[in-house]
């Protein structure tokens, strides 16, 4: 492996003029509607892991629509979640546009603090890489749902910031569809993805093929990706089965961190010009939904394949090979009575993960295996809804490693319980106010296991104690949602970098995030939409040597605003931007560094024409050239520099 093998690892406002500018943006013309309509859902939801009907949406989830994915142009789903649904995220290492995203302020740890699914199968696993949701075709995305919290009743392990739920489209239009786009840009962006689709009415087949290259922002940073996504499925109507093939070949070189010094004089340079990483992906998946009367079944059976490379050019590579089985039946008794609706889930999620390394410092076999089982009721009963649900999962881990100087074999079993108790009212016409109250859990990944402070012992599993309190107020035309919230954590797992010589992972002291979460979308004139969305979260010790300090990589504040024009006349416009508040260094946990990572504020936009069956696009991320960086993990040092100003363009084919 020598050259591009390549696919890797990896002003100041205050919080309350914030929340005014957002609020603002929220025309007091609303409230005049309020005795004239209802609130408006028209997206079908899956907040009990079956589509369910708008009445019973998740209770203050975010909902990105594949119009507003296409009317923002964005190239992938990472960057919609981003773009469209406000999440903080930052620069991916890799060079991949796989930003680690960041629900309610878990820093470092935050990948391993959300579970993503598509559909239903789960992207997160037992190892530290983040979901790689770059390898989703984004022209095959439905919607996604943010469902930010504890949500451990329904999906399990690490669920403790919340969830992201993509959900890819059914070939459900007769005869043959599809699309394809071409993009270049600076940094040596090349991008080319198609998707087709064709239903004979009870049988449709689709695929997706795309392939990206560029050179990136930084020296030795060039990637390049290759996926493929197909499907077919039988529907009927009493449900619906199929067999899906998921295939992605990412190869990366890898810049690495800078110190402060080094950063201010060349953000662009590379300490590693040989270093890279590869990641192959392959999933497989059939599932099947069938109705009975009042109830419904639904299963789904995925196997995923990968294997991770690590290494220099011109020495041997560290390699990771690792296999999951997810098996996750289950069934929904859904009634209406008297005006009453009542929806029954229960369900069983049973996951088989194994993983062998081969580099010259391990030779680790580890494997988890994982069994729960979930009941959650919900009823709806005039303008009241209240949901109650429980989850019980048992984790058996083993690892092995006979290398000299191991600290990773050992067998544990962890037993682990999770509850909420959700609740919302219609007080008025198009005002609901919700609460949301629970316990959820993670536990250690492999690679967290095999790096802790006492050798081959296993971390203890991590809780939490949730609440959210909120309130929405609108229809689907305007809206605004705001919330507070409480996480406090015990056993907190995190890389602590006061223990021992060089740290090492393991359980904190007890910590807790808190905060206020506001977002709207409003029409504000007829062709113009402004929605913009704000975080504040405090993160810090709760007690212990570090009572009072504040957790590291955690920005107190992050704002998004986006504009978008629609005139109807195949012209669209849409013009956003981020504000992030400043955040302590990585490691920082005594707050001694005199030093933080500064705030910043970018921009980014898209104009596209539609002419005919052809749409034309020009794109611009980072269009005042800020130079900042987001990822720093040591006091002014082990910085990953963000990417300046790009301009790609685009031309899209619709059949």
């Amino acid at each position: 492996m020598t050259s591009i093998v390549t696919r890797p690892a990896h002003p100041a406002r205050t919080p309350l003029v914030l929340a005014i500018a957002i609020a603002a943006a929220f025309p007091v013309s609303l409230f005049a509607q309020a005795t004239q309509e209802k609130i408006l859902a028209p997206v079908v939801v899956t907040s009990s892991r079956f589509a369910s009907d708008p009445s019973l949406a998740p209770i203050g989830a975010t909902v990105i629509t594949a119009e507003e994915i296409r009317n923002a142009g964005v190239d992938n789903v990472n960057q919609a979640i981003r773009k469209i649904g406000g999440v903080y995220g930052r620069q991916s290492s890799f060079g991949s546009q796989d930003f680690d995203l960041d629900l309610r302020g878990f820093g470092v740890a935050s990948s391993q603090n959300m579970v993503v699914l598509v559909d239903g199968v789960r992207l997160s696993e037992n190892e530290g890489l983040a979901p790689i949701m770059s390898s989703i075709p984004v022209d095959s995305v439905e919607r996604i749902e943010i469902i930010r919290g504890g949500s451990s009743v329904l999906y399990g392990d690490g669920a403790t910031g919340g969830v992201i739920n993509i959900i890819t489209k059914r070939a459900t239009q007769p005869g043959l569809h599809g699309s394809v786009t071409a993009e270049i840009g600076q940094l040596g962006h090349r991008d080319v993805r198609s998707t087709v689709s064709r239903n004979w009415g009870s049988f449709a087949l689709d695929a997706n093929v795309s392939k990206q290259r560029a050179d990136n922002y930084r020296d030795n940073n060039a990637i390049d990706q290759e996926n493929f996504s197909g499907g077919a499925q039988w529907t009927s109507a009493e449900g619906r089965f199929g067999i899906r093939a998921d295939i992605a070949r990412q190869d990366s070189r890898l810049a690495g961190g800078l110190s402060l010094a080094q950063y201010q004089n060349n953000p662009r340079q590379t300490l590693t010009p040989k270093q890279y990483a590869v990641i192959d992906t392959d999933r497989y998946t059939a599932f099947i939904e069938r109705r009975f009367g009042a109830w419904e079944a639904a299963a789904e059976l995925s196997h995923r394949e990968r294997t991770t490379l690590y290494g220099t050019d011109g020495t041997s590579p560290m390699v990771y090979k690792g296999r999951q089985t997810q098996f996750s039946p289950r069934i929904r008794n859904l009634r209406s009575i008297d005006g009453m609706i009542n929806e029954l889930v229960v369900g069983f999620d049973l996951i088989r993960w194994n993983r062998d390394v081969d580099s010259s410092f391990s030779q680790q076999r580890a494997s988890q295996k994982s069994r729960a089982v979930y009941a959650r009721d919900e009823l709806r009963v005039g303008k009241a809804r209240v949901a109650l649900g429980a989850r019980h999962e048992v984790f058996d881990k083993d690892s092995v490693d006979p290398a000299p100087f191991s600290t990773a074999t050992y067998s544990s079993s962890q037993a682990l319980n999770a509850w909420e108790l959700q609740g919302s009212y219609e007080i008025a016409p198009l005002v609901n106010l919700f609460a949301k109250a629970g316990q959820s859990y993670r536990v250690a990944n492999v690679d967290e296991n095999g790096f802790t402070a006492v050798p081959n012992r296993p971390l203890n599993p991590q809780t939490s104690h949730d609440l959210e309190l909120g309130a929405s107020v609108g229809n689907a035309e305007n809206r605004l949602t705001a919330k507070l919230f409480r996480h406090r954590l015990r056993n907190e797992i995190f890389f602590d970098p006061t223990i021992g010589f060089f740290g090492a992972n393991g359980n904190l002291d007890p910590t807790r995030r808190q905060g206020v979460e506001v977002e709207t979308s409003t029409r504000i004139a007829k062709t113009f939409r402004l929605s913009a969305q704000w975080q504040h979260v405090n993160a810090e010790f709760t007690d212990g040597v570090n009572a009072g300090k504040e957790m590291v990589l955690v920005p107190k504040n992050t704002v998004s605003m986006r504009l978008s024009w629609l005139p109807g006349d195949g012209q669209t416009a849409d013009i956003g931007a981020q504000w992030v508040g400043s955040q302590r260094y990585g490691g920082d946990f005594s707050n001694s560094c005199s030093a933080v990572i500064p705030s910043y504020t970018t921009l980014d936009g898209r104009y596209a024409r539609r002419v005919g069956q052809w749409e034309f696009a020009v794109i611009g991320n980072n269009l005042t050239d800020k130079n900042y960086f987001s990822q720093a993990y040591s006091c002014r040092g082990g910085i990953y520099p963000s990417a300046g100003r790009q301009i790609k363009v685009s031309a899209r084919y619709d059949f």
